[in-house]
C-alpha cells in the first residue's frame, strides 16, 4: 500500500484560488504581490512567508480552520486555537451568548456551530419545538434536522418548499466556502428527507392561503425578506431570519459559531408572542 503525499501549501493555495474564481494576476493585485510570485508559490519554487500565507488566506476568504492547515503545510505553527466551548476560558463568551438570547425573548433565537448543532437556544425556540418526538430531541440537537425532518417542524411550516429551498441553498454556499465533509453529509441527509403531506398540495406550499385557525382577518403584509411561516398552537406565525457571526475571530470554535434570530414579520406574530411572555 502507498500513502498519498500531503498537499503542499502551493497546491492548497491554488485550490482555494480556483475555488474563488480568481486568476493569479487578480490574487496578486489583492495581496499586493506579483503574479510571478504567486506562480512560484503555487508551483513550490518559492516558500511563502508566514505573513504572506495569512495575507493570501485573508484575500481568498479561507475559513479559520483551514488557515491553520495552510500554515502547517508551509512549515509554520498553527495560528488559531481550537478551544472547546465548555472550556473555562470561554466562560465570558458563553455568558454573553446567554444574555443575548435571553434578552431577545419572547422572540426565538439560537446559536449553532459549523454543522448546525445547537449549542444554545432561548425559550422562543423551545416554544416552536413543543410536541416534537423524543428521538429528534435526543442530543446533540441539530437545527437542520429539526427543521426539515418530516416528523420535525416541517409539517408545521406553511411555506415549506420555499423555506426548504432557502436552507438547502444556504448549506450549498457554505459547502462551497468551506470544504467540510460533515456539512456535506448533513446536506445529503436532510436533502433526502421526504416532504410531509402538508407540503404536497397543488401549489406545493401547503394550505397557508386559507389558514383555518387564524384569529380574525389576515392582514396583508409586504415582506421584505423570505418569511418562515410556521404554525404554533393554532396560530400562524411569520418570521424573517437574521444570522450573525463574530468579527475577526481568533479561535476556530468562535469562527464557526453563528447566532440566528427570528424577527417577527407581522403585527399578529408580535402580539401573539408577547401574549405568551411571562
Amino acid at each position: 500500500m502507498t500513502t498519498a503525499a500531503p498537499l503542499t501549501v502551493g497546491a492548497l493555495l491554488r485550490d482555494w484560488r480556483e475555488r474563488r474564481g480568481l486568476s493569479q494576476l487578480e490574487l496578486a493585485g489583492r495581496a499586493d504581490s506579483s503574479s510571478r510570485h504567486i506562480s512560484f508559490v503555487e508551483t513550490g519554487r518559492s516558500r511563502p512567508s508566514e505573513e504572506m500565507v495569512l495575507r493570501l488566506a485573508d484575500r481568498l476568504d479561507v475559513p479559520v480552520r483551514d488557515r491553520n492547515a495552510l500554515l502547517v503545510a508551509a512549515g509554520y505553527a498553527p495560528r488559531y486555537a481550537h478551544t472547546p466551548l465548555g472550556d473555562p476560558s470561554m466562560e465570558v463568551l458563553r455568558e454573553g451568548l446567554e444574555r443575548l438570547l435571553t434578552g431577545y425573548e419572547p422572540y426565538p433565537a439560537l446559536v449553532v456551530d459549523a454543522t448546525y448543532d445547537v449549542v444554545a437556544a432561548n425559550r422562543g425556540i423551545l416554544m416552536l419545538m413543543e410536541g416534537l418526538p423524543e428521538h429528534l430531541l435526543a442530543g446533540p440537537l441539530n437545527a437542520m434536522r429539526l427543521t426539515l425532518h418530516p416528523e420535525g417542524l416541517a409539517p408545521r411550516i406553511r411555506n415549506l418548499r420555499e423555506w426548504r429551498g432557502h436552507l438547502l441553498a444556504q448549506m450549498e454556499r457554505q459547502i462551497a466556502l468551506a470544504r467540510s465533509a460533515p456539512l456535506r453529509a448533513l446536506y445529503e441527509e436532510v436533502a433526502a428527507y421526504p416532504l410531509p403531506a402538508t407540503a404536497q398540495g397543488p401549489g406545493g406550499d401547503g394550505p397557508h392561503q386559507d389558514w383555518p385557525y387564524q384569529d380574525g382577518p389576515v392582514e396583508a403584509v409586504a415582506y421584505l425578506a423570505l418569511p418562515l411561516r410556521i404554525e404554533h398552537d393554532g396560530h400562524l406565525l411569520s418570521f424573517v431570519s437574521s444570522i450573525s457571526t463574530f468579527n475577526t475571530p481568533m479561535d476556530v470554535t468562535v469562527a464557526e459559531l453563528a447566532i440566528e434570530t427570528l424577527l417577527p414579520a407581522d403585527p399578529a406574530t408580535v402580539k401573539y408572542l408577547r401574549s405568551l411572555a411571562p
